[in-house]
């Protein structure tokens, strides 16, 4: 048993080395090295041009301060990462000219005086190692060296394209804002500070990643979000010890409570309101730099059936919207196993009339119904990862071709009932009704094991796979929060946005889960304003 255990482990990668690995702390900031600056520029470039050798993108430009009557000095950036307008007009002519000094040459002309008195860059900040220019200069900024200096000046000024700020593609509403994330954090930044003016809203940016060094920021309300919650994130994050971090779905591995579960215990949004409300009620949030994509935690079941639609329209509409999906979830993962169940071994269940129906449907199909919706549901994922991969002309085409050519011809066929590709479509469409797409995938999964035990034991065998998956769902947890809450364990007061949605003036505290600091919703609003 042992040995079988050891192999287990060495197959999945859990090694007891490979687990301390993942539990050391390990924080990739920006590598400050024991170089430091030297007082002779020619050194300093030396060293620099030793460590960008080979990159022919970066830029070394040396000039001479106040027409050559001052000291030597060089401005290090890369090209297409720094807007070079800004550095001609901000940078080196009031450097060359000393325009801001009235021509007169002071005594002795450093970083410091530089940095008061010539450059007009807003972001400026002073170094005094090596590693932090190289840092700096990789990180998309330029850096200003003078001679007989040991300091440095990194400017921020960046000068890359961008994206516009465009609706998300993935999650778009009938009603509501039509902002989405980008991939610079900047413009995320200030998505998400428009929507939250409170100075409680705090920012840490850390860096992640000993080749990447993307920059990760971490958003949470200082009032609301409970102290334990924050600190566990944080103790997380230092365990993201990898190279190459790109997007949050790798930040995502890392740090989730249970890597193996097909279930999302993280949310990934592209919305800026749905992180703001989010972090309302005491959840964090983590974005890294060219990456649209927030991921919002920690979260449950019933959080991820949410839409922030449901907000924007009426409360009727948003409880029944919210109860459509949460059946639509039923149908997606078990419509196809209950049809296999039904035909395969329950004809007693199924009124005479349909049975009837059925068999007349299936006396030419050489399959059992088993293979039948094997062949059907695989078909229909070959489509939707060819849509998907596909331009978006082609993907309509794909997906009209394969819906309609292909389920008709297999039909004509005889490779399939004529129910068969009703039960199928029903389901794929069913599958597109959460509101979160990464939730999308557990459906897609969970219905192919429920298929085989109701093609095996029938309705026993599904009832049997349900269990399975209500108990590992009753076991799983976001960042020490129960999955399954408001339900299990039950919170009667947070069931006023669970599957219901009541009035938002009828939600005057913030749900229990996850455990705010600040319970109250409330204003400063006073008098007959205030609704009972």
């Amino acid at each position: 048993m042992l040995l079988l255990l050891k192999v287990l482990r060495r197959m999945l990668g859990l090694s007891s080395k490979d687990k301390k690995l993942r539990q050391k702390p390990h924080f990739s900031w920006c590598t400050k090295g024991e170089s430091t600056l030297s007082h002779s520029l020619r050194d300093n470039m030396a060293f620099l041009q030793k460590s960008f050798q080979g990159c022919s993108d970066i830029v070394f430009r040396e000039f001479g301060i106040g027409n050559g009557r001052g000291p030597k000095g060089a401005v290090i950036f890369f090209e297409g990462l720094v807007d070079k307008k800004i550095i001609n007009d901000n940078v080196l002519k009031p450097l060359m000219y000393l325009t801001s000094l009235d021509g007169k040459m002071p005594d002795r002309v450093d970083a410091a005086l530089i940095r008061q008195l010539n450059i007009s860059v807003a972001e400026v900040r002073e170094v005094k190692y090596r590693d932090e220019v190289i840092d700096a200069v990789l990180d998309g900024k330029a850096a200003v060296l003078i001679d007989r200096s040991t300091m440095a000046l990194v400017l921020s000024i960046p000068g890359w394209e961008r994206r516009k700020v465009e609706e998300p593609t993935s999650e778009k509403v009938i009603r509501g804002p039509r902002e989405g994330f980008t991939e610079t954090l900047s413009v995320n930044v200030a998505l998400i500070r428009r929507r939250i003016k409170d100075t409680r809203l705090k920012i840490k940016t850390l860096s992640l990643g000993t080749r990447s060094k993307t920059r990760v920021a971490l958003f949470y309300m200082e009032d609301v979000i409970k102290k334990e919650i924050l600190e566990e994130i944080e103790k997380r994050l230092s365990t993201v010890d990898f190279d190459m971090v790109e997007e949050v779905g790798t930040i995502e591995e890392f740090i989730e409570d249970n890597p193996y579960s097909p279930f999302p215990q993280v949310m990934i949004t592209e919305r800026p309101d749905k992180v703001v409300s989010n972090i309302a009620e005491g959840r964090a949030c983590i974005m890294i730099d060219c990456s649209p994509f927030a991921m919002v935690m920690p979260i449950t079941l019933a959080s991820l059936y949410q839409s922030p639609e449901d907000y924007y329209e009426r409360p009727l509409y948003g409880t029944a919207v919210r109860i459509l999906r949460f059946a639509a979830f039923f149908i997606a993962t078990s419509l196809p196993a209950l049809y296999v169940a039904m035909v395969s071994f329950h004809h007693e269940l199924i009124p005479s009339r349909l049975v009837l129906t059925l068999a007349r449907g299936r006396v030419e199909v050489p399959f059992p119904a088993f293979l039948e919706a094997l062949l059907m549901e695989l078909t229909i994922e070959f489509i939707r990862e060819a849509s998907t991969r596909l331009p978006g002309v082609l993907s309509q085409t794909v997906g009209v071709v394969g819906g309609l050519v292909l389920g008709t011809a297999a039909v004509q066929a005889n490779l399939v009932s004529p129910a068969m590709v009703i039960v199928v479509s029903l389901t794929a469409i069913t599958t597109f009704t959460v509101p979160i797409y990464s939730l999308s995938y557990p459906i897609r999964i969970i219905r192919f094991p429920l298929m085989f035990l109701a093609a095996s034991f029938g309705l026993f065998g599904l009832a049997f796979g349900w269990n399975i998956i209500l108990i590992h769902l009753c076991t799983l947890e976001s960042f020490g929060i129960p999955y399954l809450s408001p339900y299990a364990p039950l919170k009667i007061r947070d069931m006023k946005d669970a599957i219901l949605r009541f009035p938002l003036w009828a939600m005057k505290k913030r749900p229990k889960v996850p455990h705010a600091q600040d319970e109250t919703r409330l204003g400063n609003l006073k008098g007959d304003h205030k609704r009972d």
